[in-house]
């Protein structure tokens, strides 16, 4: 499809990504879709005054992902910037805003503490905790699995990966939902500022890490944290704040990746008694129907990027300093991509989903979050109960992670 090239083009779909309605509505599926017909390199406007550009097709998405020459991440992962300016406060402290080469002096530091051993010890203490909420709902007749199961998946990894304890792991699971919701009334006073309200919750998650740094200095271990006390990038130490950003990094991105997809992925089985028959006949079906689940869910929708220099692209000219938006969610569903897009298969391959982004800024905890995916939905299926939908669902607010925040099942 060719298309006008213009700086501006037009906006001829009124659609706004920055509106929250858009994505808790579910109205954000077919906005996309009309995006990828008519305009897949669009111009967004959004009420809240930001200006970006959305790249909505699978080819225009993995294209942005492998050209970290031309994109960079120093804005931050999500539009809008920090509460400070524009660019976040975390560029080029945090792995996930910066480019290379301190990016790759940092996953260096950080990769150790996401390896298949510690995957694998992991597994252990989730199976552990996943067995006596599964014991719970079984005996109560039902749960709510967004609040009393899926947390457990996250919270055996924080456990293991930063070395604290499970009543802590829950503390910081509830410090990250309230900073990542921070639009959502559930979480927090969604009166005031916004940008004011979002800093001062990001200060509640570096005062959680203050002490157990503290600790740490005192008396380290084998845990991320105390390997990043200990690192050093480019023959100097990382300052406490860079370590608060890059415990941060791991924590949301760990927290909110397995426990919201877990919960996305029930509720499409839930949705599809036929492909849920199935998983629970044929349980060696749980690779394929995690994958599937993960593209489903697409729980990170989109990241942000900043042009470094002019770039052309489907006759759009993109130029330097202005914000583009990687929308993994569209790319997921994108019909030139996955035949069929928007049928829950769980038997789906090949599945290239980007729902862990590509190239330089793979999700770096890929392969824990996977892990844990896999033993829950192995664990539901082979001996776990079977649940039905008991009430009404209710989702995030947030157009940058979609998340279920109420999931009421029964046993049936």
């Amino acid at each position: 499809m060719s298309h006008q090239t213009l700086t501006r083009p037009q906006t001829v779909t009124g659609i706004d990504l920055t509106d929250v309605d858009l994505f808790v509505r579910g109205d954000h599926t077919a906005a996309f879709a009309k995006l990828r017909a008519e305009q897949p390199i669009y111009w967004n406007e959004g009420a809240d005054g930001s200006r970006f550009w959305a790249l909505t097709t699978y080819d225009d998405v993995m294209w942005a992902y492998r050209n970290h020459e031309t994109f960079g991440s120093g804005r931050g992962a999500i539009v809008g910037g920090s509460f400070r300016s524009e660019d976040d406060t975390s560029a080029g402290r945090m792995l996930v805003t910066t480019d290379l080469p301190r990016h790759r002096m940092l996953k260096q530091v950080i990769h150790p503490s996401m390896s298949p051993g510690v995957a694998k010890r992991v597994g252990v203490q989730v199976a552990e905790l996943l067995g006596r909420a599964l014991e719970r709902t079984r005996a109560d007749g039902g749960c709510d699995f967004a609040t009393d199961i899926a947390p457990e998946l996250p919270a055996g990894a924080l456990m293991v990966v930063m070395g604290i304890s499970h009543e802590q792991a829950h503390h910081l699971i509830g410090l990250t939902r309230r900073m990542v919701g921070y639009r959502d009334e559930i979480f927090v006073d969604t009166g005031g500022d916004q940008r004011l309200r979002l800093a001062w919750l990001q200060a509640e998650v570096f005062e959680f890490f203050a002490d157990i740094v503290a600790e740490r200095r005192r008396d380290p271990g084998d845990d991320l944290i105390s390997t990043l006390v200990r690192a050093e990038v480019n023959g100097r130490r990382l300052s406490e704040e860079e370590i608060f950003y890059n415990c941060m990094n791991v924590a949301v991105g760990g927290n909110e990746t397995s426990s919201y997809t877990a919960c996305t992925g029930l509720l499409a089985l839930m949705d599809h008694p036929e492909q849920y028959q199935r998983l629970r006949e044929s349980p060696q079906l749980v690779g394929t129907a995690v994958e599937e689940m993960l593209r489903w869910s697409s729980t990170n929708a989109y990241v942000q990027r900043v042009a470094k220099h002019d770039v052309e692209r489907g006759g759009v000219q993109i130029k330097a300093g202005e914000s583009v938006t990687l929308w993994n969610y569209s790319a997921n569903r994108d019909e030139t991509q996955f035949q069929d897009p928007h049928l829950f298969d769980i038997t789906r391959t090949p599945n290239r989903h980007l729902t862990y982004g590509s190239g330089l800024h793979r999700c770096i905890g890929a392969p824990i979050a996977q892990a844990e995916l896999s033993l829950l939905f192995e664990q539901l299926m082979v001996s776990g109960p079977r649940f039905r939908l008991a009430a009404d669902v209710r989702r995030l607010r947030s157009n940058f992670l979609l998340g279920i925040t109420r999931l009421p099942v029964e046993v049936i």
